[in-house]
């Protein structure tokens, strides 16, 4: 199973996903691109994901241009901010699906209360790629 996630910047939410998915099951395939790649993974993302154990730091933001003629199973889009643009990927897809979250980037604060955005944001985005996992990724491999 071939799965692409998509978001603006490639440096946060989509790398969040990319890693819960990675570590439900090693049998998928995993990928994250963005429309706009930043050059590294947010040192936020990557801290809130190891209190969970799973390491992102290594993580690369790609641009979604590399992988645009490869087929895939699912293409989710994760930005859901009314400041951004999620792509329309118009590639060999078999289902396109948007699963949406906010932008802990935009989170004000001290440094605990930022913390506190990306936990709330990780914590949605494992809850919700769990469920698909579960309920659909499983169904079908």
């Amino acid at each position: 199973m071939k799965i692409l996630i998509l978001c603006t910047g490639n440096t946060c939410r989509s790398q969040m996903a990319h890693g819960f998915l990675n570590s439900f099951d090693n049998r998928l395939e995993v990928f994250s691109a963005g429309t706009k790649p930043g050059t590294i993974v947010n040192p936020n993302a990557v801290k809130v994901m190891a209190e969970l154990g799973i390491d992102i730091d290594g993580a690369k933001s790609n641009h979604v241009d590399e992988y645009i003629n490869q087929p895939w199973d699912f293409v989710i889009t994760v930005c859901d901010g009314a400041k951004e643009i999620c792509p329309v990927f118009t590639g060999n897809v078999k289902s396109q699906i948007h699963i949406g979250f906010d932008d802990p980037v935009e989170a004000k604060g001290n440094t605990e209360e930022v913390l506190s955005v990306y936990r709330r944001v990780r914590d949605e985005i494992r809850r919700d790629f769990g469920k698909f996992y579960q309920e659909t990724l499983l169904q079908q491999l």
